[in-house]
This record gives structure tokens, C-alpha cells and sequence, in this order.
């Protein structure tokens, strides 16, 4: 069975919904769309020459090389979400070696994690596969848990393990996250310094905004706005989660809106959703990914390739994914990274 007859069948009754939709309202022709020539869209920047042999690195790296998009193995959840919790399915992964392998065998662009986890190794493998070093995390320990992105790495402990980049997140709309954006302003910008590239994990993050009828957390005007932020500190690349609805700012009531901008920029459709995203990256000068989601068992290969066609049609860069692919043996691992790697490959499923 070929790729795309696989992915139509994973799709199910959904396939025409998400694979004939057709973008009105932010037009296609108004994105930079991902491609062989992607670094050329920091030709003109301040980026300098070791930034963009750094970006080159991670693009052309693992089995998307060469075409524009990016498909990353994320491992920080023995921080963000406790190592047992994260790790008890598949206890391969309390072995940070195995991490490394997985994005290696898995053909991804890159692998990112903790400072601990890929010093580990680093002399074994940082010249195989580009590592991302999150500098980062928030910790469960506290009690009551409190939700705080801290430094837990120098950017200088990342470039001389031989890190490609550094990733970080901020959690906007927190308590914390004028502390957190000004920090991380200052990490990229040494990051750059020293010929890194960077990628910050835009959350959206803040006990109001989750109510009884819906969770804002994920809504594409504050996703958008969250990713605005970001490529205005100097992001190379942006990673989002996925939207799910819209309205944040007006149901909120919160910022600056006007119900004129919901109908001239998106609908309710997941693809232009994400292209609302998108085009707060600069149009997609700034690549977009979005992330993968929990790992649910049975419908892990369903949501990593919906997810996968969502990003790749709506003008995004790519797709960052590791519990779907982590939390269960090498093999399968193996199979729904490889997944999402031949959507980003089929040429049949294009630009919405």
C-alpha cells in the first residue's frame, strides 16, 4: 500500500475534510512555504554565518534533509511530567542513550532534551544527530506544584557539549512570564552570539483562561499572539501546540480584538486554525511546529499523521513528537515517527 492510500485509510471518514480543504482566508500565496531553499529566508537577517550553518544542520538532517521541514524527537517529560510517570511503559527511555537512538533510527532532524540526558553521550553522538539543549524546565516537586519555566542550563554549557541549538519555553500569560521572556530574549541572543540556532516552545499558560465551557489554552488567536512574541525575541523556529478553538481574546475579554479579525483571518477549521498560527510567524519566515500530543494508545498513528496533515497544509514547518513515539517499543517508535515523516514527503498532500 502506498503512503498516501495508508494515510487516506488512517483517516478514515475524515481524509476528504482534511485533505481537500481549501484556505480562503489568509491565502496561501501570502506564506513563505517550506522548501529546499528555507535558510534563505534569514539571508537578509542579522543571523550570522555559523546561525545559518547551524539551521542548515538541523534541515538537512534524518529522512525529511533537503526539504524545508523538520520532524524533532522531543525528551524533556522525566522534568516536565516526572520520570517514572513519563517512563514506566516503555523503561528503555530511563537510558538516556536510548533517546538518542530513537532519533537516530527514528530518521528525525534532531533530538532534544534535557542538559543531563544529552551530556550523557554527547561525544558518542552530538556529530551524528543535531542536539537541541532545552535550558529550561518547569519541576513537580514543589507542593503545592507550581508551574514556572527556570534555568536549569547555561547556553554556554549547550555549545560546548556541541550543541546545534537551544530550546526553551515560556509560559505566557503566567504570573512568571514577563521574568520568562526577558531571560529568554537575553539566551538567544547569546545563543546567536555563539552560532546556535533557537527554538522556543511557545505555552500558552494561566488558570483563567481554562473555564467550565472551554479551554482557551489552545485557542488560535492566543497561540498566534504567544508565537508573535516569539519570532520577535529572535525564535528560529517556533513549536506550538496545535489550535483546537478560537475567540480567546474576545471571550476573555481580555487584550486588543475586534470581532472583524476572527472572520478576515480563519474559520473553524483545524487547518485554518493553524494557519492563523502560521501567519503570526511572519507569514512562515519563521517555521512553525507543532507538537504531537499524548500518547493514547491504539489512536496514536490516527492523531500523529491528523496532526502531521494539519501542520503540512496549513503552511507549517513540521511536527515535534515524543510521547506518541516514546512510550512504547523501538519498533512502533520507529513506525509513527516514520508516519509523520512521509506525510511531510508526499507530494499529493499540499499547501491548503
Amino acid at each position: 500500500m502506498e503512503a498516501f492510500e495508508r494515510i487516506q485509510e488512517l483517516l478514515g471518514n475524515n481524509a476528504d475534510y482534511y485533505l481537500s480543504h481549501h484556505s480562503k482566508k489568509i491565502v496561501k500565496d501570502n506564506l513563505t512555504i517550506p522548501g529546499p531553499s528555507i535558510i534563505d529566508n534569514f539571508r537578509n537577517s542579522d543571523r550570522s554565518i555559523p546561525v545559518l550553518k547551524s539551521l542548515s544542520q538541523l534541515y538537512n538532517n534524518g529522512r525529511l534533509k533537503g526539504t524545508g521541514y523538520l520532524n524533532i524527537l522531543p525528551i524533556d517529560q522525566g522534568i516536565e511530567h516526572s520520570a517514572a510517570f513519563s517512563f514506566y511503559k516503555n523503561q528503555d527511555y530511563f537510558n538516556p542513550e536510548n533517546v538518542i537512538k530513537l532519533a537516530l533510527e527514528g530518521g528525525c532532524n534532531a533530538v532534544a532534551s534535557t542538559k543531563g540526558l544529552l551530556a550523557m553521550h554527547s561525544r558518542k553522538y552530538a556529530d551524528k544527530v543535531p542536539f537541541i539543549v532545552k535550558i529550561n524546565h518547569n519541576e513537580l516537586l514543589t507542593y503545592p506544584n507550581t508551574y514556572d519555566q527556570i534555568k536549569f542550563s547555561s547556553v554556554v554549557e549547550a555549545w560546548n557539549m556541541g550543541a546545534t541549538g537551544i530550546g526553551a519555553t515560556i509560559y505566557f500569560g503566567s504570573e512568571q512570564s514577563d521574568r520568562q521572556i526577558q531571560e529568554i530574549a537575553m539566551a538567544f541572543e547569546k545563543a546567536h552570539e555563539l552560532g546556535m540556532a533557537t527554538i522556543l516552545w511557545c505555552y500558552i499558560r494561566n488558570k483563567q483562561f481554562k473555564r467550565d465551557d472551554a479551554d482557551y489554552h489552545t485557542a488560535a488567536d492566543l497561540t498566534g499572539q504567544a508565537n508573535h512574541i516569539g519570532v520577535t525575541i529572535k525564535a528560529d523556529i517556533i513549536k506550538q501546540k496545535l489550535p483546537t478553538l478560537n475567540y480567546g481574546f474576545r471571550d476573555l475579554n481580555s487584550g486588543k480584538f475586534d470581532d472583524e479579525m476572527y472572520d478576515a483571518l480563519g474559520t473553524e477549521h483545524p487547518i485554518d486554525l493553524c494557519r492563523w498560527q502560521v501567519s503570526n510567524c511572519y507569514m512562515g519566515q519563521i517555521g512553525l511546529i507543532n507538537s504531537g500530543g499524548a500518547s493514547k494508545g491504539g489512536s496514536d498513528l490516527k492523531e500523529a499523521a491528523t496532526a502531521a496533515i494539519i501542520n503540512k497544509r496549513a503552511g507549517g514547518s513540521g511536527l515535534i513528537m515524543g510521547r506518541k513515539a516514546f512510550q512504547k517499543p523501538l519498533k512502533e517508535g520507529v513506525e509513527i515517527l516514520n508516519l509523520v515523516q512521509d506525510i511531510y514527503l508526499d507530494s499529493k498532500i499540499t499547501i491548503a
